[in-house]
């Protein structure tokens, strides 16, 4: 592949992540923002969002020979909008070179003529000058400013979301991880609030572009794991149609390009896959067989997807009665949490019919970094409660590690830089701890919701004689968090339980 030289100011389309090209302008990044060593990127600042990335060369096409190509392919709202903005931004940019061209002739006016037989300069010498000028100067540095672009001049378009659609035909380089490092990591100005644009799933690129599917897509639930799964499933072109009991949850997504449905019934009636994702058995239920609910909209061919965390017993109660009008049913809940859904990186687990999951092929991709299909229905809904109570009882563990290191004279944060030294170093144990130390309990994923995932895994540890006498253990102490009013903070405020 020839190599691109790129300077400040240039324009480009910029693939990060899993999502399609995006038209962009090299800037200058902070100062005291680090440049990855891995290998060769540029700082780019995404037209239509406030995003700035670091992006690997080989994620990089200059803007102009490719535009066609990219607006022929892409055709979201969004994605039309960050190109109004890139033609708005070479408009302004011919005005002032134009007033520049108009003042510099009227100086060259002012100036006397050049005096009759002046020796000119030979032609040759001036192309060998400037080759060797450009030579010189690419072994210096790869980013230059060229005259007259400025790093501040102010993009038009305040988009906050990206539509993204498949894209055919533009080859880029790619390997199973990027080294796009967006801004948001380190700096506090855009941490203040929540990014649903482009920057979502920067460092990852499990999928490539995603093509979504020509089906229409219902959604039932926008709570704290819903509105992050709508979120990217609207930022991949899908078509969707969203509900909740709460209306006024609705109206984001209506402003991004969702339709709004004013019932269950009505959205399964209208769309060929609904999804659902509620908060608990009781809750599921009454999507379905309450007024109004899914079993009224239900007709032969319609796909319902249940991702809410539930009982075995619930999941097959429900694939019998959609199966029974001649519905097509999957349940799919997934391992994460509140930031892993914004981000678009959850888990699937899947169970049921095998072609309602590959008909979701597409949604998956938008929401998650990886599925997994494994059989009939109600083994989805098992493992998910076997994970839940393994990750509760490690939870509980490692805040009853923390206040005994505390009333033993110990440091907690050595406790924990020892821990994430170890085997059991991960992300979840680092985030979570530090968010105790820092007195953080704000909720990614709710205390009552892993109480909830832990008793029904003991109730279905009973259901076959199996012990769970650890989970049990763990459950008490949840119980006990909850009776402190903790249950609508992040499940690590287990912590709370011990030190009350």
């Amino acid at each position: 592949m020839a190599s691109l030289h790129l300077r400040i100011g240039d324009l480009v389309w910029g693939k990060l992540g899993r999502y399609p090209p995006w038209p962009g302008k090299v800037v200058s990044p902070p100062k005291d923002l680090k440049k990855p060593t891995s290998k060769k990127c540029f700082f780019v600042k995404f037209f239509g969002t406030e995003d700035h990335a670091w992006i690997k060369v080989e994620h990089l096409k200059p803007y102009h020979p490719h535009k066609e190509e990219m607006i022929k392919i892409n055709k979201g709202k969004r994605f039309q909008q960050a190109v109004d903005a890139v033609e708005e931004f070479l408009k302004k940019a011919k005005g002032k070179e134009k007033a520049s061209h108009n003042n510099s002739n009227a100086e060259d006016k002012k100036k006397p003529a050049r005096a009759e037989g002046t020796r000119r300069k030979n032609p040759a010498k001036m192309v060998n000058a400037v080759l060797k000028r450009d030579l010189a100067s690419h072994k210096q540095t790869i980013l230059q400013k060229p005259e007259g672009i400025s790093d501040s001049d102010p993009e038009p378009s305040s988009v906050h979301r990206a539509v993204a659609g498949g894209v055919s035909g533009f080859k880029w380089e790619s390997s199973p991880c990027s080294s796009m490092e967006p801004i948001r990591k380190r700096l506090k100005i855009i941490e203040e609030k929540p990014s649903t644009s482009i920057q979502a799933a920067d460092s990852t690129a499990f999928n490539g572009s995603i093509t979504p599917t020509d089906k229409r897509i219902g959604f039932l639930g926008l709570g704290h794991m819903g509105s992050g799964i709508v979120s990217n499933l609207l930022k991949m072109g899908h078509v969707v149609t969203v509900w909740n009991r709460t209306a006024e949850k609705c109206d984001l997504f209506i402003q991004e390009g969702a339709r709004l449905g004013r019932t269950p019934a009505e959205v399964v009636s209208i769309c060929d896959i609904t999804f659902s994702c509620v908060s608990d058995p009781k809750a599921a239920k009454d999507l379905v067989f309450g007024p109004s609910g899914v079993l009224q909209g239900i007709q032969p061919g319609k796909c319902y997807v249940e991702m809410s965390t539930v009982d075995p017993e619930t999941i097959t109660e429900l694939s019998q009665v959609i199966t029974s009008r001649g519905g097509r049913f999957l349940e799919a809940p997934v391992l994460g949490s509140q930031q892993l859904s914004n981000e678009g990186l959850l888990v699937i687990l899947a169970a049921g019919d095998r072609t309602v999951y590959e008909d979701c092929s597409s949604c998956f991709q938008a929401l998650g970094r990886t599925s997994f299909f494994l059989g009939g229905a109600g083994n989805a809904a098992k493992m998910m409660l076997i994970l839940s109570m393994v990750q509760g009882s490690f939870m509980a563990t490692i805040t009853e590690g923390l206040t005994l290191a505390q009333v033993t004279g110990q440091s907690q944060q050595t406790f924990l830089d020892i821990l994430c030294q170890g085997p059991m170093a991960s992300t979840f144990l680092d985030q979570k701890c530090q968010n105790i130390l820092q007195g953080n309990f704000k909720p990614d994923y709710y205390l009552k919701h892993i109480q909830k995932d832990l008793r029904l895994a003991i109730s279905m540890g009973d259901s076959v004689n199996h012990p769970t006498p650890v989970a049990a253990a763990a459950n008490e102490v949840y119980k006990r968090a909850k009776a402190l009013d903790q249950s609508d903070n992040d499940m690590s405020a287990v912590y709370r339980a011990y030190i009350h």
